[in-house]
């Protein structure tokens, strides 16, 4: 797909910059959640959405924090903010009138995924979750108010973070699963790791977002 132009959302009076990418007939639209000194210039993000425009699935990235914001920890690791930015994309996604009614997923990444599960609770027009090497136990206490079919993706030599996804998916109760990617470490760099992500990542958002063909 051709370069997509730079998007503007607008979050807390702060303007956020963002890349939307519609594939023709789109068949759903997923919302990015970067992680923890990343943003939406994230290589692996980049890397599941480019897979996910090839099956027909639009994207948006975007950053979460301004700069200065990036810099504060207390910032990057304050859930309810990220997750209220990302509420606040769904809203602008919403406005408009050509994805208004697009089946709508959230993708996120280490804290991003807090922040996705936090934002999925807080609305009910999410169709599905998927969170790769997330953090879901930040919002541990808002997990039985999701409603959104949930997807923890986990590397199998990322022992702690296998051991917070287990007990996270026990406090879920919409449907969920847990996929473990045999050999991969927290950032899935080994060679094919990060394509089985994307592999599991199409396989929900594409069973879960199944709605009308919409032309971008």
């Amino acid at each position: 797909m051709p370069d997509a132009p730079v998007i503007r959302i607008t979050a807390d009076g702060l303007e956020l910059p963002g890349t939307l990418r519609l594939p023709v007939d789109t068949r759903g639209l997923v919302l990015f959640a970067h992680g923890s000194g990343s943003s939406r210039h994230s290589p692996r993000n980049v890397a599941v959405a480019d897979h996910l425009n090839a099956a027909g699935l639009g994207t948006l990235l975007f950053d979460l924090l301004t700069p200065s914001e990036a810099d504060d920890r207390a910032r990057v690791f304050d859930i309810e903010l990220l997750a209220a930015r990302l509420a606040a994309a769904t809203s602008w996604v919403r406005e408009r009138t050509d994805l208004a009614a697009m089946p709508v997923g959230y993708f996120g990444a280490s804290t991003g995924a807090a922040a996705a599960l936090r934002a999925a609770a807080m609305r009910d027009d999410i169709g599905a979750v998927v969170s790769r090497g997330g953090r879901p136990d930040l919002a541990m206490e808002h997990l039985g108010d999701v409603a959104a079919p949930t997807l923890l993706i986990v590397g199998s030599r990322d022992p702690q973070v296998l051991e917070l996804n287990e007990r996270a998916r026990r406090r879920l109760t919409t449907t969920s699963d847990l996929a473990v990617v045999r050999g991969a470490t927290h950032l899935f760099e080994e060679p094919g790791a990060l394509d089985e992500v994307a592999d599991l990542a199409r396989a929900w958002l594409l069973r879960h977002l199944a709605g009308p063909v919409t032309a971008p």
